[in-house]
């Protein structure tokens, strides 16, 4: 089983719920929805101090301070005076998720979890009665290259066989016979590889 597989079957055990639905319920108990979502690098911020809005650059640990980027210059400020900037109170994807294991959950909360999935481009809440959804606020590109399997990886799941990802995969392949055909034949060689793509 390749990684991307095991992070399919992963996934298949979450459950997953309409974006929708997770509206209506935010709406209906508004003070019982709390969004936990930690502070990551690309993330836009508002800096009350200064009254001015940057991107996150970079991230100390233990989440005390970060660096933001306020038009060219550089700060390191409080994540005290910051408030992240999103587009939406929820993700826009039209799916989110809680997990189906009760270890996930634990892995969630008890061993630095949340940073880990921010880091993997998911926003996260956590409801007074039952517990964490997240969901991605994205589209458009693979979900499974960008956030799953990154995810997969941080959780520490080993459910993949190592040399099933050594292998080249089919269109890594054909890139490589394309590049190789273009080198030996010239300019003409080359339109596939971009049909490839």
């Amino acid at each position: 089983m390749t990684k991307r597989d095991a992070a399919e079957k992963w996934l298949s055990q979450f459950n997953a719920i309409s974006t929708n639905m997770i509206e209506a319920l935010h709406k209906a108990d508004f003070d019982s929805w709390h969004e936990v979502t930690k502070p990551r690098a690309g993330h836009y911020v508002f800096h009350y101090p200064s009254q001015e809005s940057g991107e996150i650059v970079k991230v100390y640990d233990f989440n005390e301070e970060v660096d933001v980027d306020f038009n060219g210059t550089v700060e390191t400020v409080s994540l005290d005076d910051i408030t992240v900037e999103h587009d939406s109170v929820l993700p826009m994807w039209g799916t989110m998720w809680s997990f189906g294991s009760r270890l996930d959950d634990y892995w969630l909360v008890d061993n630095d979890g949340l940073q880990a999935m921010s880091d993997c481009g998911f926003r996260i809440y956590e409801h007074d009665d039952f517990g964490y959804f997240f969901g991605i606020d994205g589209a458009g590109y693979s979900f499974y290259e960008e956030h799953w399997i990154p995810l997969y990886e941080a959780r520490g799941l080993q459910w993949h066989d190592k040399e099933l990802d050594k292998k080249p995969s089919l269109i890594d392949t054909l890139k490589a016979g394309a590049e190789k055909s273009h080198a030996m034949f010239g300019e003409q060689s080359s339109a596939p590889l971009e049909e490839v793509r």
